[in-house]
């Protein structure tokens, strides 16, 4: 049976428990939502970092550090997600869907003055 990205997500959120437990207590903690985000965040900064001079990984050597940092943004995303019951697999596949009709999004617009681009 395949993995979905919510079963994920779950696994994550599961395997980091310990992020969401007061450390003397044990008892489950409320943790802010906003504090969550900046960590997700600061991942993705260091994944820039990485890619802006070219760096390997200081923990997994023979990976890329952009490679590395993207992975933990990925687990702290699926981390918060598992945690509020979020469905990542279904906001994905209907926000890839609506992005194809996205005017935007089409190479003729995003190539014109003001249009998306690099």
């Amino acid at each position: 049976m395949k993995k979905t990205l919510n079963d994920y997500a779950a696994e994550c959120h599961a395997a980091n428990a310990k992020w969401w437990q007061d450390p003397e207590t044990g008892e489950r903690i409320n943790r802010n939502k906003g504090e969550l985000l900046c960590l997700i965040h600061s991942e993705i900064s260091e994944a820039m970092e990485g890619e802006r001079k070219n760096l390997m990984d200081d923990k997994l050597p023979h990976r890329k550090m952009r490679e590395v940092e993207l992975a933990d943004a990925v687990i702290r995303i699926f981390d918060m997600a598992g945690a509020y019951q979020m469905d990542l697999a279904g906001a994905i596949a209907e926000k890839m869907f609506y992005n194809q009709s996205r005017a935007d999004h089409k190479i003729e617009n995003r190539a014109q003055s003001g249009g998306k681009s690099y």
